[in-house]
């Protein structure tokens, strides 16, 4: 059945904007190579890192437990008949093949996702296609390992530099303004000596 998956999943990649590497052997693990502007067609709204190196994500299908159920939306009479929303599932904290800290990076960014048992839950049903929406479903789960294995960038001198000066700004206005109220009190002041 994992196999059938990944061979129908490699067409399908070699076709769409994702470049997918055949596992070698016995076709246990697909991989993603995930681009940025894959990144934000997957995540809408969101800012793309600032490094432009790709990310690749081995993702083993054994791990993950797929299933299919009818599909909402349009379609006509096709889509009472057939199963295509594609819903994948894996245990967080039994994922070995992801790292500890990005596990707990996942659990934290993706609290509704996350079932009670702590499954991981990601549906599609953009496609009329079974195929098309597991795919989408693995691109999604690849740019969430992705998203959280993101190192962040440490800051520069320049940076540091200007982040001192903005504070010591904020400070000064902040003590103006302080100023500023404390004349105004006192000017309200009535003496009664």
């Amino acid at each position: 059945m994992a196999t059938c998956i990944i061979r129908r999943l490699y067409s399908l990649c070699s076709s769409s904007s994702v470049n997918a590497s055949p596992p070698l052997g016995n076709l246990s693990c697909i991989s993603f190579k995930l681009t940025n502007s894959t990144l934000s067609k997957l995540y809408y709204g969101t800012r793309g890192s600032d490094s432009s190196e790709d990310t690749h994500v081995h993702i083993p299908v054994e791990r993950l437990t797929v299933s299919y159920s009818k599909s909402s939306g349009p379609g006509g009479q096709h889509v009472n008949k057939v199963s295509t929303k594609a819903e994948v599932r894996f245990h967080v904290h039994t994922a070995d093949w992801i790292p500890e800290d990005v596990r707990q990076k996942i659990v934290g960014k993706n609290k509704n996702r996350i079932n009670k048992a702590g499954e991981l839950l990601v549906t599609s049903e953009v496609s009329r296609s079974q195929q098309r929406n597991l795919l989408d479903c693995l691109q999604k789960i690849s740019a969430i390992v992705a998203e959280a294995s993101e190192r962040p960038r440490e800051p520069s001198d320049e940076d540091a530099v200007v982040r001192a000066a903005r504070i010591e700004k904020r400070h000064k206005e902040r003590l103006r303004q302080k100023k500023i109220l404390s004349s105004v009190k006192n000017s309200r002041r009535v003496d009664f000596d």
